[in-house]
């Protein structure tokens, strides 16, 4: 049930990160519903695929089609409430990661996959659908700046699981705190300016 609710609230917030960047584009209605749809499903379906567990989860469960839809819509007619666009968009962003992150992981576990490899999915499950989302909107995915800390939280965020599971952590309480680790760590990584080094910085210097 808790993983069940985990998934749910991780593609209520893609699919509404996915309308903010949209309507921000100022797609047409047809675009706002395809942009929030890839976000919220394009990680879980990589993955998916990638353990081979198909038809993927969102074909077989018309519950998340109309997730996303009811999540568009709310955020269509509230975007006027978002009055800071970028700022909502951080907020449904990492939630999102750090809920699905944690989605990825239990998925590679069912699998019975090593640790480091449903940290992978994991990872991939937070990350690819923004990729998706950021590649048709004609952006750098955030993955790829350096003035963004993602994916790392996310791996952090899985490892954290398992350290805490190796701890005798009771498995929900370990499973609630890895996602609190990654909404945690990417804001104060955002909030001060935590980056991770560049590696242009001695060529630039020559």
């Amino acid at each position: 049930m808790l993983y069940q609710i985990i998934d749910i609230l991780g593609t209520v917030a893609f699919a509404i990160s996915g309308v903010l960047v949209a309507m921000e584009k100022k797609l047409d209605l047809f675009g706002v519903l395809i942009i929030a749809f890839v976000t919220a499903i394009g990680g879980g379906t990589l993955r998916d695929l990638l353990i081979g567990n198909t038809p993927v989860t969102w074909m077989m469960d018309i519950t998340y089609m109309i997730t996303i839809f009811i999540a568009v819509v709310f955020a269509v007619i509230f975007v006027n409430q978002l009055k800071y666009v970028r700022r909502s968009l951080f907020l449904f962003d990492t939630i999102g990661i750090g809920l699905y992150t944690m989605v990825g992981v239990e998925k590679g576990l069912q699998a019975e996959l090593l640790p480091v490899v449903c940290i992978a999915l994991g990872t991939m499950t937070a990350c690819f659908g923004g990729v998706i989302r950021d590649m048709l909107c004609n952006e750098i995915p955030i993955i790829f700046r350096r003035t963004e800390i993602y994916a790392t939280t996310c791996i952090l965020g899985g490892a954290s699981y398992f350290l805490l599971t190796w701890l005798s952590v009771p498995e929900k309480y370990a499973y609630l705190s890895a996602i609190v680790v990654v909404i945690v760590m990417r804001t104060l990584a955002v909030r001060f300016g935590i980056r991770l080094p560049n590696i242009y910085k001695r060529e630039a210097q020559g």
